[in-house]
């Protein structure tokens, strides 16, 4: 079953003789419970995808469509509802409130929602994260990995249709962005979540079901990885 599909996705920034082409007419799609490694240069157009695919930036032309909705159809309100309820980010930046402690930053985006959270699914994905005994904790008072590992626990919060993470482990050492990259792959496995992760390490791709290359803003199929 097909969750996310573009058709003719293109961005380009600038006119004339400043004109950049960062994407140019991708077309590919995604199935429900897939894990899609994104990989290529930098500069290639790797982020501007994730972008698009996420409704943070608006196409130049073409089509993002996730669970049969048309993205770029939505006015600017709906479309911020629909990104929080079906859509989970992890960031590089992990992008956590330092005011609040592990278990309301995974709570945050429910909240957000005026929805009541699910503490039963929060309290599995703190055992699960290895952040049982820090829920009371401050992101200042956790490590980077573990800062990482809450950020996707906060994607995963919401249980959304897909989750698109830009270099998750690109701020941590070897044996954190290991363990966070089988968090990603167990989340895709254990809750069939859906997945498209940036990463430059070919080796952590591998992880993914599939590899999808970028390179001078054109998306290549590298076929399955496992």
């Amino acid at each position: 079953m097909k969750i996310l599909k573009t058709v003719n996705l293109s961005k380009t920034y600038g006119k004339g003789n400043i004109k950049v082409e960062a994407l140019k007419n991708v077309s590919f799609s995604v199935n429900k419970g897939e894990f899609v490694s994104i990989v290529g240069p930098s500069g290639s157009g790797k982020s501007t995808l994730l972008n698009l695919l996420g409704g943070l930036d608006t196409p130049t032309k073409g089509k993002v469509y996730l669970d049969d909705r048309d993205l770029f159809s939505m006015k600017e309100k709906e479309l911020s509802v629909f990104r929080r309820r079906n859509i989970g980010f992890v960031f590089q930046a992990y992008n956590l409130v330092p005011e609040l402690n592990v278990e309301e930053n995974i709570a945050l985006p429910i909240l957000l929602d005026y929805k009541k959270p699910d503490m039963k699914h929060i309290n599995e994905l703190l055992d699960i994260l290895g952040l049982s005994e820090r829920k009371h904790h401050l992101p200042n008072q956790l490590s980077g990995g573990q800062q990482q590992r809450l950020a996707i626990g906060r994607a995963l919060a919401t249980k959304p249709s897909i989750i698109l993470a830009d270099e998750p482990t690109g701020n941590l050492d070897s044996k954190n962005s290991k363990d966070v990259i089988n968090l990603m792959r167990m989340s895709v496995d254990k809750y069939n979540q859906t997945l498209i992760m940036i990463t430059h390490d070919q080796n952590y791709a591998s992880y993914a079901d599939r590899i999808l290359n970028v390179e001078d803003g054109v998306v290549t199929e590298l076929g399955g990885a496992r």
